[in-house]
């Protein structure tokens, strides 16, 4: 299945919530070969897999983004030289 009927699927179906690393990438403006090498580093995004396709939760990869948000005002996640 490609990702063209895998969209027109997720519409009313069970993948709706669910991104193809397509659309992932598109969404956050990188080259899907960055989400690859993401998930053999262990750095990306919680994805799971149905037959040989990965697909990225919406809610996972918000709760993704947020941990990966630094803030100045709080000192314990300062770097120490």
């Amino acid at each position: 299945m490609d990702t063209a009927q895998v969209a027109s699927l997720a519409g009313g179906s069970i993948l709706a919530d669910y991104l193809t690393p397509e659309q992932l990438a598109a969404e956050l403006g990188i080259a899907k070969r960055t989400l690859d090498r993401w998930h053999v580093c262990r750095q990306g995004p919680p994805r799971t897999t149905i037959g040989r396709t990965p697909y990225y939760r919406r809610d996972s990869v918000e709760k993704w983004l947020a941990d990966r948000e630094r803030g100045f005002d709080n000192p314990s996640r300062r770097r120490r030289a």
